[in-house]
């Protein structure tokens, strides 16, 4: 990394870092109204999305998730500073974690874990739990538009021990990974092109979603887990991290990855029902649609 682009990274997490929570919050508040309002595009996917998951939900209940959604988003990034601050000492009073348990067994099957997780909440905070209080996860995620956030995410998470995998070419250095016994998270919970994925329910929708966490599960054996990270009423946030999902494995591939993808997807839908105003809904999570495969 770059010595000039290093000192502005350090000015600018600090100078996020030193903003009061209280005021973060007020921020992320209005930033998330103003894109809101001036984002027709987004707002109407938002609506669009929101509208044909919860029928019953009426017209006002709708456009107030949508700017709590936004809203979720924008303090997320508002944040991120902070996980440089964090440490065994003070982790609690941001963050509390259910289910290490669920993860420290797995992790000492020795033939690795996949975490996998959504857009949703606070995820960069469950990933600094796991490395501040057990063992940390190597995050998967795509290149940034922006080089100067990619290079202050890479930056944050290193600062924590998390490793950053990109996802292009990821298959071969999961797989040694996994080998290792290390431990990867990925967010599943968008949508992937035909040859990326299989379409599995979504909200009663067929949406397109990637295969990837199923077949390495079946290839590896490696213990497959959910991890959600929840803004509370409080603000602090609530990790949870679920037992082992049980991999399907008949021997029939086509069929086995489909099920798994399934039973993953699941998870996140019971999860974002629960809590339907932290989900990134301005995503346009069904937009491959089947006829595409021909």
């Amino acid at each position: 990394m770059k010595t000039g682009k290093t000192t502005k990274i350090h000015i600018v997490t600090f100078a996020l870092h030193i903003i009061p929570l209280p005021l973060k919050r007020a921020l992320a508040v209005l930033f998330s109204r103003l894109f809101y309002r001036l984002s027709l595009k987004h707002r109407l996917i938002a609506i669009h999305n929101l509208t044909r998951s919860f029928p019953d939900k009426s017209p006002d209940e709708i456009i107030r998730i949508v700017k709590d959604s936004n809203a979720t988003f924008a303090l997320t990034m508002l944040e991120s500073s902070d996980l440089l601050y964090l440490n065994k000492h003070n982790l609690h009073r941001r963050v509390s974690v259910r289910g290490m348990e669920h993860y420290e067994k797995a992790c000492q099957e020795g033939k690795g874990v996949l975490l996998f997780s959504a857009h949703f909440g606070n995820w960069e905070f469950g990933n600094a739990a796991l490395a501040i209080l057990s063992k940390p996860p190597i995050f998967m995620a795509r290149i940034l538009d922006s080089s100067f956030m990619e290079e202050a995410s890479t930056y944050v998470r290193a600062s924590l021990g998390i490793g950053n995998l990109h996802k292009e070419n990821a298959l071969r250095p999961m797989l040694r990974l996994l080998k290792n016994g290390e431990a990867i998270k990925l967010l599943i919970d968008q949508n992937v092109a035909v040859y990326e994925g299989v379409f599995v329910d979504y909200f009663g929708r067929p949406a397109c979603t990637t295969t990837g966490v199923a077949l390495l599960a079946l290839r590896t054996g490696a213990a497959v887990l959910p991890i959600f990270t929840t803004r509370m009423p409080d603000g602090r946030y609530l990790t949870e991290i679920g037992p082992k999902v049980e991999t399907v494995n008949t021997g029939d591939r086509d069929h086995d990855v489909l099920v798994n993808t399934q039973n993953y997807t699941k998870i996140i839908e019971d999860h974002v029902r629960k809590y339907p105003r932290q989900w990134l809904w301005m995503h346009q999570r069904w937009k491959t649609k089947r006829w595409q495969k021909w």
